[in-house]
């Protein structure tokens, strides 16, 4: 007979279980082939009871998949069956619309059974840099040009892997082995979740789940609920434009706080691109639960309880609810847009707590590159596909600046040059933070940063360009100013669009500058000293530390005159 136990020990319980699944995201990322996921921590992990509720997720991943993926594991439920359940299943799907929002995103479920009886699953998902079709980009007219679509399935049952499967990813992806690896690792991460699981039911003597998630789900209801009863019963509207594909996008929201939820409504919002930078409705909820989340409760660990109270209305065919077949490949853009879409609109009923814009969309790109074709190439020249992550400032901080080269909202890390180096024949020439990029204001944008590539002698390449902000930077709060907005060329000065694939010939390289994030208040009001250290940091000019923050000649001079001689400011 299982043992009753205290508050005390469910809280114990809980903070196992957070721990469970943060070792199921390391396992993930220890055993990843591709680097969205060894060097960016683009994944995510999570636990969930019978009914199919998250319970805890892994403080490693993006809140794009681990919301999202806290929807998925119903999926899995429903499409499998119960009675089609078993000791050593493991379930995938990349579906958009039932996973996490694009083809590119594998979600794995496992089921979890203790002594013979079905306690709960385990979840994870992960970016996988390649799935066929037109390769990672925006430029498909539908999602059957995206690449391969794998319905919820079984990938394992019994423990047996299904090796036609196998077969038909492997014929049908330009990366195979690096992707059946990811898919390996996936199933590992989840196995890892499960024995952990075990070891705390058999230690702390439960039969199944049942009392520890009426323990977590009771607590993050009313803990959320007590921090929404708290803010004023009103509405308030918000929007952004941004660069859209070939016409600017709106988004438009409209967030009412009631005494027990508060809705985001996106009513209003631009309709359907023909490019793939669609965003499905899972992934929109996605952020903008997160976005009123880490504004009211940021230290309530997610769960289905916790995000319950957060909910999203969108009209279909809208571009933040995109319905099959839309083109959703890059649905992250659009999806990256809305958190500053919901802090305008909440800057409004609880004014001084969100920050400025930020550049949004990570400001991803990936290179296919293959042996030249206008000369003879080296016999070693090869194909290769490298996706990698990078990420303008993020917006400034009521009270605090905003952070350089920060992913914000994703929360993914940017990858290191020897990373991406080593995934195929590119260079990175040139990897820096963007001086005078950041916003100014009483509190300072982040900063961008400059890339420069290319490819190794003998290659040309297409890039994908994943970028906004091209034509709308983001903009300043309270008085702040705007950041700087995104370009990127070939370095003969040839300009670029900031979406789509296009041809790199042998021996060019591809120079861009990403956004900044803006600035928060009267830039006059800055300290001073913030505006000494930024210009001996080489975060700003001269010439900005004069015209924005009101910085003297002469105490400008003697600041380049100390930087000069080495001296600490």
């Amino acid at each position: 007979m299982a043992t009753k136990h205290s508050n005390v020990s469910f809280q114990v319980m809980w903070n196992r279980l957070i721990s469970v699944v943060e070792e199921q995201a390391q396992a993930l990322v220890r055993t990843a082939f591709s680097t969205s996921v060894r060097e960016a921590g683009d994944l995510s992990a999570g636990v969930y009871d019978t009914h199919g509720r998250m319970l805890a997720q892994a403080v490693t991943g993006t809140p794009g998949h681990v919301n999202a993926m806290a929807d998925a594991v119903a999926h899995f439920i429903r499409r499998i069956g119960r009675q089609n359940m078993f000791e050593g299943d493991v379930y995938l799907t990349n579906d958009p619309w039932e996973g996490t929002g694009h083809l590119h995103d594998i979600t794995m479920v496992t089921p979890s059974f203790h002594k013979g009886v079905l306690v709960g699953f385990f979840a994870c998902t992960a970016h996988i840099v390649d799935i066929g079709g037109r390769g990672f980009g925006a430029d498909a007219a539908s999602v059957y040009e995206e690449g391969l679509y794998l319905p919820i399935m079984k990938f394992a049952e019994r423990g047996e892997v299904d090796e036609t499967l196998i077969r038909i990813v492997r014929g049908n992806v330009r990366e195979p082995d690096q992707l059946i690896g990811d898919m390996y690792a996936l199933a590992t991460c989840n196995g890892i979740g499960h024995r952990r699981l075990i070891e705390m039911m058999t230690e702390f003597d439960l039969a199944d789940l049942e009392g520890i998630a009426t323990f977590i789900l009771d607590n993050s209801r009313r803990a959320t609920l007590e921090r929404i009863a708290a803010l004023p019963r009103t509405s308030a509207e918000g929007e952004m434009t941004v660069d859209g594909f070939d016409v600017p996008i709106t988004l438009k929201v409209k967030v009412t706080v009631h005494e027990d939820r508060i809705v985001s409504d996106f009513t209003g919002t631009s309709g359907l691109d023909k490019k793939g930078i669609n965003c499905p409705l899972v992934y929109t909820k996605a952020y903008a639960c997160y976005a009123l989340k880490v504004a009211i409760a940021p230290e309530i660990p997610n769960n289905h309880a916790s995000l319950a109270p957060f909910e999203i209305e969108a009209p279909e065919n809208t571009i933040v609810n995109a319905v099959h077949p839309a083109p959703v490949a890059l649905r992250h853009i659009v999806g990256h847009f809305v958190p500053d879409t919901v802090f305008n609109a909440f800057d409004k009923i609880v004014p001084g707590l969100v920050p400025a814009e930020g550049a949004g969309c990570l400001c991803n790109f990936q290179v296919s590159l293959r042996p030249r074709s206008d000369g003879p190439a080296p016999a070693d020249a090869r194909r290769s596909e490298v996706l990698t992550f990078n990420s303008g400032g993020s917006g400034a901080r009521p009270e605090f600046d905003g952070l350089n080269a920060t992913a914000f909202p994703s929360g993914v890390m940017t990858m290191p040059i020897e990373a991406t180096e080593h995934a195929g024949p590119v260079i990175i020439w040139r990897k820096e933070l963007r001086p005078d990029s950041g916003g100014a204001g009483r509190t300072r944008g982040g900063l961008g940063q400059f890339m420069e590539v290319g490819a190794m002698e003998g290659h040309e390449f297409d890039i994908q360009a994943m970028f906004d902000r091209g034509q709308h930077p983001a903009r300043g709060s309270r008085g702040g100013l705007d950041g700087a907005p995104t370009t990127i060329a070939l370095d003969d000065g040839t300009e670029m669009r900031v979406k789509g694939k296009q041809f790199v010939p042998h021996g060019r390289k591809v120079v861009m500058a990403f956004p900044g994030g803006a600035g928060y208040g009267d830039p006059k009001s800055r300290d001073k000293a913030l505006v000494r250290r930024d210009l001996a940091r080489g975060y700003i000019s001269a010439e900005t530390a004069a015209r924005d923050y009101g910085l003297g000649a002469e105490e400008i001079r003697e600041i380049e005159a100390a930087i000069r001689k080495g001296e600490d400011l």
